[in-house]
């Protein structure tokens, strides 16, 4: 059986485990359910390189991630940005966050509870690639939730989210804005979220 073969049938028993309630490659169910991961802009935090540089004490990956935003590796940390007062550990830019702000201040916990959305806060977000995951994330979440309710239809937009973030060819899991697989070389970009 070739490779592209088995990677496919592995994604395909992944998506259906997954189904199951059981933990897919990359993410536990814990993961999936834990509010403090659902940003509320739709940048899943829980496939982002400072979180999961955090959560795997991946030194290599927050300092590679500390350099991409600016910070040092120590402060390159991040447990999500939706953590109670006071957050164990929040990255510095979502501390400052206008959009999580926002999003507190009118009492909803996302955006897309909110009829202004897209605002000028969505669309002057500093990262094109960010703007563009924001705007597939949020219309899906809506979906998740008018499909299933609010609560489980947050987590079913929560997985989907992880559930995307695999590589098509192999099969492992992706950092949110991945250009390629770490694993086998592949591009992703086109496939994810776009060039940065």
């Amino acid at each position: 059986m070739g490779r592209c073969v088995e990677a496919q049938i592995e994604i395909i028993a992944t998506k259906r485990a997954n189904k199951e309630g059981r933990d897919m490659k990359g993410w536990d169910e814990s993961e999936v359910q834990n509010k403090a991961l659902m940003a509320p802009c739709g940048l899943y935090c829980g496939a982002c390189g400072v979180y999961i540089a955090t959560r795997d004490q991946n030194e290599k990956l927050k300092a590679a991630m500390g350099k991409l935003y600016g910070t040092p590796p120590a402060k390159t940390e991040c447990l999500g940005c939706m953590q109670s007062d006071p957050p164990e550990k929040m990255y510095g830019y979502c501390t400052q966050c206008e959009i999580r702000a926002c999003v507190r201040a009118r009492g909803f916990y996302s955006c897309h509870q909110c009829d202004d959305w897209p605002c000028s806060l969505i669309d002057g977000f500093g990262f094109a690639t960010g703007v563009r995951v924001m705007k597939r994330a949020i219309p899906l979440w809506r979906e998740k939730v008018a499909q299933y309710g609010d609560e489980k239809g947050s987590v079913e937009w929560a997985r989907a989210e992880c559930e995307r973030c695999h590589c098509p060819s192999c099969g492992e899991p992706l950092l949110r804005g991945a250009q390629r697989c770490r694993v086998c070389k592949q591009s992703v970009a086109e496939v994810l979220d776009g060039s940065l």
